[in-house]
Parts: structure tokens; sequence; C-alpha cells
């Protein structure tokens, strides 16, 4: 039985086609308002941006050489391009596209002698060798394969829950998730030399700095009290 497409989050469309695409709108107005002195508006839509994330395949397909969803190299059809399942129910991925990569993949596999890495891209080929790999995965747990490929250039990844990346060597390392006001938070990026960014303060509770912001304000001890009396702040 055939999978539907998977839902991927809402990166594409409200983060990616949306927000992000909107902030580049809003720097790219900006700088041209510094340039020419005059605004505008600007038109930013999710079904627009998610299209404009979308042009490499639009330029594949009318190239002739991406087909039907499942089918094409960059969405699971190539079986050196996906995720497989570990004997201890978890999942890797693979992401092995330039044929560097591949060769250093089957190589670590110990399946040099048994499959013709010149034959990457031959489709025919590809249902043999994703039966090959599914089996082989399961020969080990997620962790003995990372052992294996991780920090290697076979373009291997563990596919992580997300309180299993908080710990990972390379995220601590780049220090990709932060300890924000008590919760694990992605850190701010990308990231500036100049002006680096950090993660914000939790946000105030309704009221808690009323009085703090009403005196910066000008206003008075007494008439701050007055409003504290009142129940107002």
């Amino acid at each position: 039985m055939q999978l539907p497409p998977p839902v991927p989050l809402n990166l594409v469309g409200d983060f990616g086609g949306g927000g992000m695409l909107m902030a580049f709108g809003v720097a790219c107005a900006l700088v041209d308002a510094g340039r020419t002195g005059q605004g505008q508006v600007i038109d930013a839509a999710m079904v627009d941006g998610s299209a404009i994330l979308m042009t490499m395949m639009w330029g594949f397909r009318a190239l002739g050489i991406w087909g039907p969803f499942g089918t094409n190299v960059l969405d699971t059809g190539a079986p050196f391009y996906d995720t497989y399942e570990t004997s201890d129910g978890k999942f890797i991925a693979l992401g092995s596209l330039e044929p560097q990569f591949y060769a250093e993949l089957i190589a670590r596999l110990g399946l040099t002698d048994d499959v013709d890495t010149a034959r990457q891209m031959d489709q025919s080929s590809w249902p043999e060798l994703r039966e090959r790999l599914t089996a082989l995965f399961k020969t080990k747990t997620r962790d003995e394969w990372s052992e294996l490929l991780e920090m290697t250039d076979a373009c291997f990844a563990p596919v992580l829950t997300m309180g299993e990346t908080v710990d990972h060597p390379h995220i601590k390392a780049r220090g990709t998730i932060v300890d924000a006001n008590g919760m694990s938070q992605p850190a701010p990026a990308p990231r500036f030399s100049r002006t680096p960014g950090q993660a914000r303060p939790v946000a105030a509770a309704p009221g808690e700095d009323g009085a703090a912001a009403l005196a910066d304000w000008g206003w008075s001890a007494d008439a701050i009290a007055g409003l504290r009396r009142d129940n107002i702040v």
C-alpha cells in the first residue's frame, strides 16, 4: 500500500514561504528605501513563497527530469537519499547524493564488490539497492550505524527526537539549541560577527512590570502607589 505524502510540519508554508520571505521582502524594501527615499507595499503570500522555494524542482520539471512524488532523487525516490529503519525500531537518514559521497557510503557498508557505483543514477538499479539497504540497516541499531557512519563523508545522520537533538555532539558544539528561560530553544540564526543575536528574556506576565513602566514614563511613586491601592495596576 502506497502511503500518502507526509505533511512537512508548517515549515514550508507559514515559516519558509510566509514569514521568512516576508522578512526578506522587508529587508529588500528597506535597502531600496535607503537608496530611493521611497516606500512600497510588500505582498507576501504563503502560496507564492512556497512556490518560489520550489524553483529548482520547477526547473527540473521543465527539463523533463522531475516526475511524480516519491520517484525522484530528492524525494525518497533514490535509495541513497531516504530514511531507513534500524534493528531497534529507530531510523537513520541518507543523503549521499554526490558521487564521492555515494562511493564512501557503499565502501563503508561493505558493498563495494556488489554495487557498481557508476550506476548510481540508473533508476533501474534502485529497487534492488533499496531492498539491500532496507535489510542491511535492520541488522544494527541506530547507534551502531552512527558509530560506523557519522563523522564520515557518507552523508549520514541518525534520525533523532527533539529531546535527543539537544545532546547531540554537533548540536552542542554549534550551540544550535540553547537554554533560554529554562527551556530548550533554537539559538538565533543566522549568526552575525559584529552584532550577534541572543535569546530574549521571557515575556513578563500581565501587569508584572507595570510599576516600572509607569516610573519610566514619568509617573511619581505616590501616583503609582495610588493606582495600586485602586487595583488599577
